[in-house]
């Protein structure tokens, strides 16, 4: 293969990724991780034995259609392939967006994928899915629920002084005070 067809090939395992999500077929998103690793905001899940299908069913809100209803959207892939090694790894951001009836078409989260990719047998499969999500929006039609402790406060920061408050506005005559002038 050349270094052309291997990106291209990486970069379509990442396109159905996002595909197979996105139609509720967690199966098979599960399948592209039979020999990965997929490390998000919890422990790593392996993908044998079906790790990676069970965090999606277990995570990921399903509704009538069968779907997420979700759209995600992965841009800005850079890929280097190492030829000799048969090994890969890619760069990416995603944009998961998300509409329901009553609930506009909005990006719930965005963050970025670092993934590690292995030839076997002539194909390239994922080796490894780091998930970084930075910006979260409002995912409660997305992710089910988990039990976690709340983050623990910032302490670092000293609190912020407060702010005081406005001054009354003056009124007609000048006065902030509300009176009128005495004559």
């Amino acid at each position: 293969m050349s270094t052309t067809a291997d990106t291209a090939a990486i970069t379509n395992l990442i396109a159905e990724y996002a595909e197979l999500v996105d139609t509720g077929d967690f199966a098979g998103a599960g399948e592209l991780f039979a020999d990965a690793v997929f490390i998000g905001s919890g422990a790593p899940v392996p993908g044998r034995d079906a790790g990676v299908e069970k965090m999606l069913r277990d995570s990921v809100i399903l509704y009538e259609d069968g779907t997420p209803r979700t759209h995600h959207v992965t841009t800005n892939i850079a890929v280097d392939v190492d030829e000799d090694a048969g090994v890969a790894a890619a760069r990416s951001y995603v944009t998961v967006f998300q509409a329901l009836p009553g609930f506009p078409l909005q990006p719930v989260a965005a963050g970025r994928y670092n993934d590690r990719f292995e030839r076997r047998d002539g194909r390239w499969r994922f080796a490894e899915r780091r998930v970084r999500i930075h910006l979260v929006g409002d995912v409660s039609r997305h992710l089910r629920v988990q039990d976690r402790p709340a983050p623990a406060p910032d302490r670092s920061a000293p609190a912020p002084a407060p702010v005081p408050a406005p001054a009354p506005a003056p009124n007609r005559s000048g006065r902030a005070d509300g009176r009128q002038p005495t004559r």
